[in-house]
């Protein structure tokens, strides 16, 4: 039987107040035995509810519990699984840890498939691991939305692209999906003579038919760092490719738009920046379904700056300050603007500083991707002003430490200026500034 050693109580809570402790083991709900948080989740929503618990001493006790619906019991575990993560069985021609170099960090190299992990975290799993009986789980409990990486309807060009024989039936599993009423996001890594024209064409034709379960599709551009020896050969997307693609979606959403009175898909923002070609208006992207995957990430934090702008009292706008900000190539201009923006409307000066990634390689532009010893490179010796403030999304979630195990305190020390870590949104950005 599984067993799942309880790491915390909540306060206030009741299993706090039924005197249940760290260190007692969860066993049962209704005397069905919990195997993983699919299973807690499910079996905790009913009002009454009987709990089997383990104590320190090996006595079993059942606690009888009357509770709202949608109240929780308030234990917290060391696994937000309660269970092993599963991983993943595709061999993917596009796969980024494949091209990550040695000596970083073990977690790093995992490849995690785990459609509890789509459901708690919104990561995307590829379903080739998915028996029959766990889609028929995830339906039964009304797990959703549930985020598949599609990448090709085509069967044998995604068993090609994954690596996998048993890859050819996503468009078959995620019918079952949205027939049985469960939200579904999907998203397409787009390769370069693989997977984008015709057959870009024919999986958004096979997808945007089952809307509104499939509730969207994004589009995004394969990543390619330099440790690709050994490797499928793949193409990066250049001006002219990514103009086509940009017309290509541009035509799907006009269509969707007037069938469905939605667009469904969505190009990454990278796409509009790789093709020179201006971003979507905010509006565009409807509400934001797939902003996580780098689809109107821009357009949702310039909004929320000229918000949070606008909402600035007289006496928060704060002069005779400079900071500095770090930013990957990619988003450099937009960011400019919008620190322009700021500028005009705060007095606070901003030293913004475009950094090349060399660690993975100058192809890769994005922001969250950028190392510690990128910024080092670049910005010894650089004015910083009284801070240097750097985006959450280039460190480990949780903690001060980047891809490269590099950390913000040894930033601090070498480059000589205090390091701020800044959330994603928009008017996080403009609340630190105006407080620095």
């Amino acid at each position: 039987m599984h067993k799942i050693e309880i790491a915390g109580i909540q306060k206030g809570s009741i299993a706090e107040e039924l005197g249940i402790e760290t260190g007692d083991v969860l066993i049962s709900i209704n005397e069905i035995p919990i195997k993983d948080v699919f299973d807690y989740r499910f079996y905790c929503t009913d009002s009454q509810i009987t709990v089997e618990i383990e104590k320190k001493n090996g006595d079993r006790w059942l606690y009888d519990i009357e509770k709202d619906e949608a109240e929780d019991l308030g234990l917290d575990f060391e696994n937000s699984l309660l269970d092993e993560e599963k991983s993943c069985r595709n061999n993917c021609v596009f796969c980024f840890i494949d091209q990550l170099p040695k000596g970083m960090r073990d977690t790093l190299y995992f490849k995690d498939d785990d459609a509890r992990l789509s459901f708690l975290f919104g990561n995307y799993i590829t379903m080739t691991n998915l028996t029959d009986e766990e889609i028929d789980r995830i339906i039964r409990y009304r797990m959703s939305p549930v985020n598949v990486s599609v990448h090709a309807t085509n069967p044998e060009l995604r068993k090609k692209m994954l690596n996998n024989r048993f890859a050819g039936d996503i468009l078959e599993k995620v019918q079952r999906f949205t027939k049985s009423g469960i939200t579904v996001n999907t998203q397409i890594v787009l390769c370069p003579d693989l997977n984008d024209g015709e057959e870009l064409d024919r999986t958004i034709g096979d997808l945007a038919p089952l809307y509104p379960e499939l509730h969207s599709i994004s589009v995004v551009p394969v990543g390619l760092t330099r440790f690709r020896e050994g490797l499928a050969p793949l193409k990066a997307f250049d001006k002219e490719r990514a103009g086509k693609v940009v017309a290509q979606i541009y035509g799907w959403q006009e269509r969707l738009l007037k069938e469905h009175q939605s667009r469904i898909v969505y190009l990454a923002d990278e796409l509009y920046i790789l093709a020179e070609q201006e971003l979507p208006p905010f509006d565009a992207y409807e509400d934001f379904p797939q902003i996580e995957n780098g689809v109107g990430m821009v357009a949702s934090f310039a909004y929320e700056v000229d918000e949070a702008l606008a909402e600035l009292r007289p006496q928060k706008r704060t002069a005779g300050k400079t900071v500095s900000i770090a930013t990957g190539v990619s988003v450099y201009q937009h960011m400019k603007d919008i620190a322009g923006r700021i500028e005009k409307e705060t007095g606070i000066k901003i030293l913004l500083y475009p950094v090349e990634n060399d660690f993975f390689g100058r192809g890769v532009t994005v922001t969250g991707l950028l190392t510690g010893s990128d910024l080092l490179r670049e910005l010894k010796g650089k004015e910083l002003g009284e801070r240097l403030l750097l985006s959450k999304n280039m460190f480990k979630a949780g903690t001060a430490t980047m891809l490269d195990d590099i950390t913000a305190g040894r930033l601090e020390k070498e480059l000589g200026v205090e390091i701020q870590i800044v959330d994603n949104s928009g008017q996080a950005f403009v609340d630190t500034l105006v407080q620095i």
